[in-house]
């Protein structure tokens, strides 16, 4: 039997304002993490059930797993290793131990003033002078050409 019910879908329109060029995201540049979901805060990276792109990620060093990037967390995460190059949906915000996938932007040309988080926002996933110097391969820049 055909099941015809009404059912809603929900999108995430992709905002990546702060990328300034395709540099560094051909296919098989922004390699495939799994994230922490836990490791995020709601109100600050997923404010809608998408995590959004930009966040600035490092790698929990005991677990593998990415999550925001705090520059004086001592569990891996005080390293940046990229930034989140797409949204991705949370899948359940009432059970956070579903880690999820995403892709991981490692080169190219940003803009830091457009990134999604705020400086001091809780839970971490914002640039600072020690993320821009961890991420050799990005090139950080407060001005769109």
């Amino acid at each position: 039997m055909t099941d015809i019910s009404v059912s809603t879908v929900s999108y995430q329109a992709e905002k990546r304002s702060w990328l300034l060029s395709p540099h560094g995201t051909d296919p098989g540049t922004t390699p495939t993490i799994t994230l922490d979901v836990s490791a995020f805060t709601a109100a600050t990276h997923y404010p809608n059930g998408y995590l959004l792109s930009g966040i600035v990620l490092g790698r929990i060093t005991a677990t593998g797993l990415y999550a925001p990037y705090v520059d004086a967390a001592v569990d891996g995460t005080g390293t940046a290793a990229g930034l989140l190059f797409s949204s991705v949906k949370i899948p359940n915000t009432s059970v956070l131990t579903i880690d999820v996938a995403g892709a991981l932007l490692v080169h190219g040309f940003v803009n830091e003033n457009k990134l999604p988080i705020a400086n001091g926002a809780t839970g971490g996933g914002f640039i600072d002078a020690n993320g821009r110097t961890d991420m050799k391969l990005i090139h950080f820049t407060t001005v769109t050409p």
